[in-house]
């Protein structure tokens, strides 16, 4: 319940002031590493959503930091966290629905010669597909 507040209440911000609300989300994932993975995933949760009923207004500049902070956050672990890595794959996702080469240039960097890709970097391309 408290979640779904959060949520909404993320969300009822981001129409009025999108790119702000964005930003802050992502510069505040990035800036507290020791974040529990079930607050980065409510974080996550409510970019995708933000970007998913608002994504012909979003900025290209805006997109590109929420591109590389969901990259980041979904191989931050080698190990598998589901919750917390789908969540920034389908934020992934919702992004390329309209900047579908931003994100396809930040999964090729995550390829990495002599090593498996991640799991859910091979899931965010075949959702892109």
């Amino acid at each position: 319940l408290v979640q779904e507040q959060i949520l909404n209440s993320l969300s009822f911000m981001g129409e009025s002031e999108l790119e702000e609300v964005l930003r802050t989300c992502s510069e505040y994932l990035a800036q507290n590493e020791k974040l529990a993975p079930l607050q980065r995933m409510l974080i996550l949760r409510a970019i995708e959503m933000m970007v998913r009923t608002n994504l012909e207004v979003l900025e290209v500049d805006t997109a590109k930091i929420i591109i590389f902070q969901a990259s980041c956050e979904m191989t931050r672990s080698k190990e598998l966290v589901p919750e917390w890595q789908q969540a920034a794959s389908n934020v992934l996702v919702a992004v390329g629905k309209r900047f579908m080469n931003s994100v396809m240039e930040e999964m090729l960097t995550k390829f990495q010669p002599g090593f498996l890709p991640h799991y859910y970097v091979m899931q965010t391309l075949a959702n892109l597909s």
